[in-house]
């Protein structure tokens, strides 16, 4: 206990190659990776399981994939079908589309791994992303683990690629429709948008190539790049050692937890566990039947076409956006189409970016191991739950046509509700998670003042009856009190000493450093002489 508050340091002084030699040693090192290993210990929480839940999916999508691959046909040939599957026989597919059916129907266990490997994806995306989400509100992403975050950042962006590379390869209705808004959206592109349309459709939509392409993406470039991102990944884990919740003898130089082996022995079980669910699911919960959709074909758009739910905000912004078109230089510019797109990259930009932000915030340049309460960081942990309010409302707004029908609303009704909800939802949600926070910080100074409420009702000399409070653990104590509070950067001045104005970055730096530091942001943390006087009071 006590005032552990740091104000932000100042920036380092030196020029930028040194900074970042420095820098990029503070993240990489020079110890032996192997050596690291060795001496690991893997604290036991059950938020740590997530990110391996998106490590033990990926092997299951490669296993299942290698199987897959060895009956799927990657063309846009047309072929008669004449396979098991009785309503479609006779028609027109192309030889993707003939390969699923047979793979399917035809292929003994085909439908199972079909289904497992289309099951893997979704956990595969949905575990990186509440891993990330719990790097992000506990502040794991601190120094030196910047460059994990990216790495996690970039796994999360290919595996949403892949997701739909894949969904896009049986060539059926409903991922032609998918592709059809890709299409729309590539070409609103200014300047290069019509060149990136023919380079990917090898000719002018649907084109001849995609399948071909998207099927080398798909098996080749992107599980490529994510085995290299996921060793990258495990090498800075070892080389940063792994991040643990504040508690008695946890501090930022040791890792108090299980060794390797015993680690190791853990993993195995729970790797088998997370496949056992995975293909349970395939077995009960029947995902993309691709015989119901039928074939793709361009003049033909299929009736409440949903995305998998990681592209689904992209979706939303889509079908939320107003049909604006503008005519700048003799070419018109769909912004319809474009303004989505770059509002969903942007909202990803800033999760990427946001370590960067705050530590330059801060100016903390020391390592850090021991994870924050979301609720000792309350700007960040309220910036975060904007951040999500967004997501959620686009996944919404990609429901729109669904919501409609099933609630018996009109669609513009529920289009205009999430229009309004992108820009009233975040804010308000800023408002309330923040304030929240703030409310359990109360409620946590008040606990290691007052002790915990026992239940037991005392009366006392005056008459008066009051409930005793039992005092807390030195453990309970510990957990409550170890965080650090960040004093914010002092006033910059209008000028410095020699008369010219204070830099741009410098200002808007301090007024950043007020935002997430100053006043209204944080409650003051008890010191041991008010724990001490408290106590004394209560005869303690």
């Amino acid at each position: 206990m006590g005032d552990h508050s740091r104000p932000a340091a100042g920036p380092m002084h030196g020029g930028s190659g040194e900074r970042l030699a420095h820098w990029v040693d503070g993240r990489l090192g020079h110890r032996r990776i192997i050596g690291s290993a060795r001496r690991l210990a893997f604290p036991d929480h059950w938020s740590f399981m997530l990110g391996e839940i998106a490590l033990y999916s990926f092997v299951v999508l490669l296993l299942t994939g290698v199987y897959l691959s060895l009956y799927f046909h990657p063309s846009s040939d047309l072929v008669v079908y004449q396979g098991s599957y009785v309503p479609l026989r006779g028609r027109l597919v192309s030889e993707a589309f003939d390969s699923t059916l047979h793979l399917s129907f035809d292929v003994r266990g085909g439908l199972l791994i079909r289904q497992a490997h289309h099951w893997a994806a979704l956990i595969l995306v949905a575990a990186v992303f509440v891993h990330m989400l719990r790097v992000f509100f506990t502040g794991a992403f601190r120094k030196p683990r910047e460059l994990n975050w990216v790495v996690g950042f970039l796994l999360l962006v290919l595996a949403m690629f892949a997701g739909l590379t894949g969904y896009d390869l049986p060539d059926d209705l409903l991922s032609g429709t998918g592709l059809q808004v890709v299409n729309g959206t590539l070409l609103s592109i200014p300047v290069v948008g019509t060149y990136l349309s023919f380079f990917l459709f090898g000719g002018e939509f649907p084109g001849d190539d995609l399948i071909a392409r998207f099927n080398t993406v798909h098996i080749l470039v992107i599980p490529g790049l994510m085995v290299a991102l996921i060793v990258a990944h495990l090498i800075l884990a070892v080389r940063h050692r792994h991040t643990q919740y504040p508690g008695p003898g946890r501090t930022n130089s040791n890792i108090v937890g299980m060794p390797l082996r015993v680690y190791a022995v853990k993993a195995s079980a729970y790797f088998f566990l997370v496949s056992g669910v995975i293909f349970f699911l395939a077995a009960v919960a029947q995902i993309n039947p691709i015989w119901s959709y039928g074939p793709f074909r361009p003049d033909h758009v299929s009736a409440g076409s949903q995305p998998d739910w990681y592209m689904g905000v992209a979706d939303g912004f889509l079908r939320v956006m107003p049909g604006w078109e503008i005519d700048f230089w003799g070419h018109t510019l769909a912004l319809d189409n474009f303004l989505p797109l770059l509002v969903g990259v942007l909202l990803f930009l800033a999760m990427g970016a946001y370590p960067f932000l705050e530590a330059w915030v801060t100016g903390d340049d020391r390592d850090q191991h021991l994870l924050d309460r979301p609720r000792n960081r309350p700007v960040r942990t309220a910036l975060g739950a904007a951040w999500l309010s967004v997501y959620t409302v686009a996944l919404i707004g990609a429901a729109n046509d669904v919501i409609a029908t099933h609630l018996h609303v009109s669609v513009n009704a529920v289009t205009w509700t999430v229009r309004v909800a992108l820009f009233v939802a975040p804010p308000a949600v800023f408002v309330v998670t923040k304030r929240w926070a703030l409310g359990l910080q109360r409620r946590d100074r008040d606990k290691v003042l007052h002790g915990r409420e026992s239940g037991v009702i005392k009366r006392l000399g005056n008459g008066e009856y009051v409930e005793v409070h039992e005092p807390l653990s030195q453990a309970r104590l510990h957990a409550l009190t170890a965080h650090e509070q960040y004093h914010p950067l002092p006033a910059a001045p209008v000028r410095n000493a020699d008369g010219r104005a204070t830099a741009l970055a410098q200002r808007l730096r301090v007024t950043l450093s007020r935002g997430f530091y100053g006043p209204g942001t944080q409650v003051p943390k008890p010191t041991a002489d008010e724990y001490k006087e408290v106590t004394r009071r209560h005869g303690v």
